[in-house]
């Protein structure tokens, strides 16, 4: 399935937005991972940044899973999606840094979100949710993406 396209069903647009939802539980179970997994106590303003995209992702997860209800689908249960990040996190060697993994996790999110809404803005599907709902709703969500990307970046340049 592309983002490079209109989208032209409602069964792509649930797909897409399912798709937005496991990002959502991907990124808010590494966050929690990473707040967990140091052995040393984290920097405060890393820990407060990693308790906020945990509690943003959520916020982000349950906005999503509403449109998808709506559009009368089911989302990946969060404890599905936890149990294959703490393998991921159990069988990887080459950790690169919680900040880079922070920032590349906020940077995929924005740019799925920014295809996303290009692909419903070109569309000319009449979908059964209301559309200015489904673009607020996803326009809301990368912005605040586009803002968790500004705080990693100026959290990383404190401590380069």
């Amino acid at each position: 399935m592309s983002l490079q396209a209109p989208i032209a069903s409602d069964h792509q647009l649930t797909r897409l937005l399912q798709i937005g939802v496991v990002l959502e539980e991907v990124v808010e179970a590494r966050s929690h991972k990473h707040a967990q997994a140091s052995d040393e106590p984290l920097d405060p303003a890393v820990a407060e940044l990693l308790d906020h995209a945990v509690a943003e992702s959520a916020d982000h997860r349950q906005r999503l899973e509403r449109l998808v209800e709506e559009l009368n689908a089911d989302t990946v249960p969060f404890d599905d999606i936890e149990t294959l990040v703490e393998a991921q996190y159990e069988t990887d060697e080459e950790f690169d840094g919680i900040l880079y993994d922070q920032l590349c996790n906020e940077e995929t999110a924005y740019k799925f979100y920014d295809d996303l809404i290009e692909a419903i803005e070109t569309s000319e599907v009449e979908f059964s949710i209301d559309r200015e709902r489904l673009l607020t709703v996803l326009k809301e969500i990368r912005e605040e993406e586009a803002e968790g990307v500004e705080d990693v970046t100026e959290l990383m340049e404190d401590h380069g």
